[in-house]
């Protein structure tokens, strides 16, 4: 899943495609690279961003997902608003990608419904202005059992929403309301969310865990645009773990990853079954 931030605020791009023109092109440039979806933005959700109107987030994100859905690609759109979901919907995207989980905006579960598209629900606490104030995670368990029971939760009511379950898709919500421990813990807990039964979607491109890992001997974080590196490994794990969905900025890198861990993948069937009695 390619990302493409129709913003002028996002952490890691932010206005380098705010325009309609240069968010349409970045997206023919990120399926030229490989990637099945891509996901459109108009709202930042970096820590401490404030929400646009949602006359500005149509006006936004409808323009582009029009025109690359036209072009034929499979497009997301990344949305918290009922409003925006709809008219993203009517505009071509097939997806609805709501960090939220429909908690931002009660009507959402119910336009997705109605409509048939597929739907992530990302594990989320807070908007992005306060949602630091919610990362605490002392219960039995710890982050993973949280993020599991309150998907979970989610899960419920899409499907009391008429949500079919082959429609849900899941993300652990690395980054949000989350300190740097608790996205590695959900990394290497991913097991457990998809024992929830549903595709999971992970989105760990260039975030600050990441930064923090590799910060330098002064103790400041790599900056956003040398992370990429970083990424491509968490990549190769997420691919490794068979999960559905891997949200990237750079879609080339991850795609060459993925392409290496399905090809030894291949080649270890293949030994395994000469090698059978």
């Amino acid at each position: 899943m390619g990302i493409v931030n129709v913003t002028p605020d996002s952490f890691s791009d932010g206005g380098r495609w705010a325009e309609p023109e240069a968010a349409i092109a970045r997206g023919h440039d990120l399926l030229a690279d490989g990637a099945d979806i891509l996901d459109i933005g108009g709202e930042s959700t970096r820590p401490g961003a404030t929400r646009p109107l949602v006359e500005e987030e149509l006006d936004r994100v409808v323009p582009v997902i029009g025109a690359l859905a036209e072009a034929g690609a499979l497009v997301s759109v990344d949305t918290m608003r009922s409003e925006v979901a709809a008219a993203a919907l009517a505009a071509g995207a097939g997806l609805v990608n709501d960090v939220s989980g429909g908690l931002a905006d009660p009507r959402m579960l119910e336009v997705v419904a109605d409509t048939g598209a597929a739907y992530v629900a990302m594990h989320w606490r807070a908007h992005s202005d306060h949602m630091g104030d919610f990362a605490s995670y002392d219960a039995p368990g710890g982050v993973v059992a949280a993020v599991c029971e309150e998907l979970a939760h989610r899960v419920d009511a899409m499907l009391a929403a008429g949500i079919e379950p082959d429609r849900i898709i899941l993300d652990p919500g690395l980054g949000f309301a989350k300190r740097a421990e608790h996205n590695w813990e959900l990394l290497a807990g991913l097991d457990r969310v998809g024992a929830l039964g549903h595709p999971v979607l992970v989105g760990a491109s260039r975030k600050s865990f990441l930064g923090s890992l590799l910060a330098d001997t002064e103790g400041r974080a790599r900056p956003v645009d040398r992370r990429e590196d970083a990424n491509t490994a968490v990549s190769v794990h997420l691919a490794q773990q068979g999960v559905w969905g891997i949200r990237v900025h750079d879609v080339r890198a991850s795609r060459d990853a993925i392409s290496v861990v399905e090809r030894l993948a291949a080649e270890k069937k293949n030994h395994a079954h000469q090698e059978a009695p």
